[in-house]
């Protein structure tokens, strides 16, 4: 069982997307395709699912293997109910039962005289419909729906009254039911809540198929990954290893080809000064013409690829608020008839990272704008401390970007005057350079919106921070800039966030929003995870939330480890930083040494001598840097091994 893409191109408008791309994926792989924004991995991904022909190349798949793709675009105008649409993935099998049944039919009219063909086709379709667990599809369609978060109710409910985030769980549960061969998943964790996120991990890892998948959920890719597929400048590379075995050895591969190229450049600059001065001499007539055919014969190391632009995100430091910025005080709220809240009290402490869980429908964001102060509320009372000023992010306002305004307007819509200045400068580093400000905000792709929106929320310093959903839309590395940047920030924050490794990072606090009743956890989602599912779980919460004794250790214990971790971090940084020093210094040591040993050299004994001198300078100070790199490479690996 194979899918196999080969010497695949794809052009548009003149632009080349990718070309030569070969893949081949068999069951059991879990391939994640990582790249920019941009570079063409939606589209390579039709491809592979026969939707799109390429210009070049060959799609194969033997005959009979199912390929399933979940699109980003589902038509939100389709009738039926969820229960319905999800049941349509069976319809291959409905129509198996009802010629079934008609069988049956005919064999009860006459049961002494029943013909051998037609018990032959009953048993025929029977046995088809029992190796597809074709009796069990009804309880199939239930359990996953379920696991995606639709309750009975929701499950009656017509499609056209569900969000797009909504329609595209509906979407997802077809291709499971559907059982293929082969899964391609295009952002599929986009829009599942976490509960629904560990059950679609769940269901995943026990696909027997190939998946290829594209995501920017870190913590999705380190757990699903078997090897990563990185599409940049229009090629695919393959890295035969999980999600951290792909960011260290593209690393590493850079790195070692900047070495390369920058030994292999000098090595050429010498060789043509060579050439240059001696081309008139007759007595280097022949040593200049061998230098001239090495140089013509000599294969190019290629140039790296460049780093990718990072997002630069330094969120100014706020003004110092009161002891406790945001309160509740017994509220209630409600949507009609719905209580969703009756008489909560919250506190925020200053300086905490709080993040919201719960599966999605408990209230969540509904706490998240009474906090922030946009949502108001029948009872109770929203205390706010000395000093606070709130700025609240939300999916929403992407959509309240004007899509007439270019980049650079939009962001002085909202900035005050004395803000105009640095304005280019702060979407600069929010990866907005030169005339890139100039941009409609019309043809701005989702990720590079959320950039503009985060940009506008942080051009002023506020103390308190409160998002809902900062990393949907951004990739990878804007989500790991983002998250530092979080991490730094002397604020308070209360966010919601269906990114795993991102709430790791940041939570202090984690609060669990179910049943219109609140529990608090200290420390981040892996510790809220453990203390949920082992023995010992955090004090229910119901009308109130009183301060847990121990969250002051938690909290210490939490900064701890992310001070470790930004440590660990700054060695594996300067580890990778002296590995290249030493690998270019050893290149120039041995080209140096390469032109010592030449006689002709010694008949300028100036030159041999500085030469000389040069080489013993290098030895120094490899003999310098040896050391060090000795130390971090222990440290470095008794690390990996705790």
């Amino acid at each position: 069982m194979t899918l196999r893409l080969a010497g695949i191109s794809r052009a548009f408008g003149g632009r080349t997307l990718f070309a030569g791309v070969d893949l081949e994926v068999r069951a059991g792989d879990r391939v994640a395709l990582v790249g920019a924004n941009g570079v063409g991995k939606t589209t390579l991904l039709r491809i592979a699912a026969g939707l799109e022909p390429p210009d070049a190349g060959e799609r194969g798949c033997s005959r009979g293997e199912r390929v399933a793709l979940l699109r980003q675009e589902i038509d939100p105008a389709r009738p039926g109910t969820v229960l319905a649409e999800a049941a349509s993935a069976f319809a291959h099998l409905d129509a198996l039962e009802a010629e079934l049944r008609e069988v049956e039919a005919e064999m009860a009219r006459d049961r002494e005289h029943v013909s051998p063909a037609l018990a032959e086709r009953y048993d025929r379709l029977h046995a088809h419909l029992l190796r597809e667990d074709g009796f069990s599809r009804e309880a199939q369609v239930e359990r996953v729906l379920e696991g995606l978060g639709f309750d009975a109710a929701a499950r009656a409910r017509p499609l056209a009254s569900f969000s797009g985030g909504w329609l595209m769980r509906v979407e997802l549960a077809k291709l499971l039911l559907q059982d293929p061969d082969f899964l391609l998943l295009d952002e599929p964790t986009n829009h599942l809540d976490l509960p629904s996120l560990e059950w679609f991990d769940e269901t995943l890892a026990a696909f027997r198929g190939g998946v290829v998948l594209v995501s920017h959920d870190r913590a999705f890719l380190r757990r699903h990954a078997l090897r990563v597929a990185e599409l940049a400048g229009g090629r695919l590379t393959l890295f035969p290893g999980g999600w951290d075995f792909y960011l260290e050895e593209r690393e590493r591969r850079r790195e070692q080809a900047e070495a390369q190229r920058t030994a292999q450049d000098r090595k050429i600059a010498e060789t043509e000064r060579f050439i240059e001065r001696f081309r008139a001499k007759a007595s280097k007539a022949r040593q200049v013409q061998s230098r001239v055919k090495a140089l013509e014969k000599l294969e190019r190391v290629e140039a790296p690829g460049a780093r990718t632009r990072r997002m630069r995100l330094a969120i100014p430091e706020p003004a110092r608020a009161g002891a406790v910025p945001l309160e509740l005080v017994g509220v209630h709220k409600a949507y009609g008839e719905q209580v969703v809240y009756r008489g909560v009290d919250l506190q925020i402490r200053r300086g905490e990272k709080v993040a919201l869980v719960g599966p999605n429908g408990a209230g969540k964001s509904t706490l998240l704008r009474i906090l922030a102060g946009v949502l108001p509320f029948e009872q109770g009372e929203r205390r706010v401390g000395h000093q606070v000023q709130v700025a609240f992010y939300a999916q929403h306002q992407l959509d309240a970007l004007d899509p007439r305004a270019t980049v650079l307007g939009e962001l002085e819509r909202g900035a005050a005057l004395e803000d105009h200045p640095r304005l280019r400068s702060h979407l600069g580093a929010f990866l907005f350079p030169g005339d890139d400000v100039q941009k409609k905000v019309s043809v701005l792709s989702g990720g590079e919106k959320a950039r503009l929106a985060l940009a506008k929320l942080l051009l002023r310093p506020s103390n308190v921070l409160v998002l809902d959903e900062p990393t949907n839309h951004l990739d990878v590395s804007a989500c790991e800039v983002l998250e530092s940047a979080l991490i730094d920030y002397t604020g308070t924050l209360v966010v919601i966030s269906h990114d795993r490794a991102f709430l790791n990072a940041v939570a202090t606090r984690v609060i669990e929003v179910k049943g219109g009743a609140l529990r608090e956890f200290p420390g981040n989602y892996d510790d809220y995870l453990r203390r949920v599912s082992g023995a010992v779980e955090g004090p229910a919460k119901g009308a109130e939330l009183p301060r847990d004794k121990s969250g002051e250790a938690a909290r210490a214990a939490s900064q701890a480890r992310r001070h470790e971790k930004r440590a660990a971090e700054k060695s594996r940084r300067r580890f990778s930083a002296l590995e290249a020093e030493i690998a270019e210094r050893e290149s120039a040591l041995e080209a140096l040494t390469l032109r010592l040993s030449d006689p002709d050299l010694w008949s300028d004994a100036e030159q041999a001598r500085r030469l000389s001198a040069d080489r013993d300078a290098l030895r120094a100070t490899l003999d310098g840097l040896y050391p060090e790199w000795e130390r971090l490479a222990v440290l470095l690996e008794g690390a990996a091994s705790e």
